[in-house]
């Protein structure tokens, strides 16, 4: 699954592919963002961790993975 991270101030947003379920993913933004000085820390499928202070998250965006194509499409 996508999860994308819009932080404040920030031009770019945090993508990042989990293996967690959707319903894993939001308990976790929630719990985060119950607290001013908590953290929102997911894990990609690679095992790395992203940690966003709680308090600079604007928005996540929870969605299914698009599968990659390859090469041309005609249409």
């Amino acid at each position: 699954m996508e999860v994308k991270i819009g932080v404040l101030h920030t031009p770019r947003e945090i993508t990042l592919e989990s293996s967690q379920t959707p319903a894993e993913v939001e308990k976790l933004v929630a719990t985060a963002l119950q607290s001013v000085d908590g953290q929102l820390a997911l894990s990609d499928e690679r095992g790395r961790r992203v940690i966003v202070p709680a308090n600079l998250v604007a928005y996540v965006e929870i969605a299914q993975a698009d599968s990659r194509r390859v090469g041309f499409v005609a249409g």
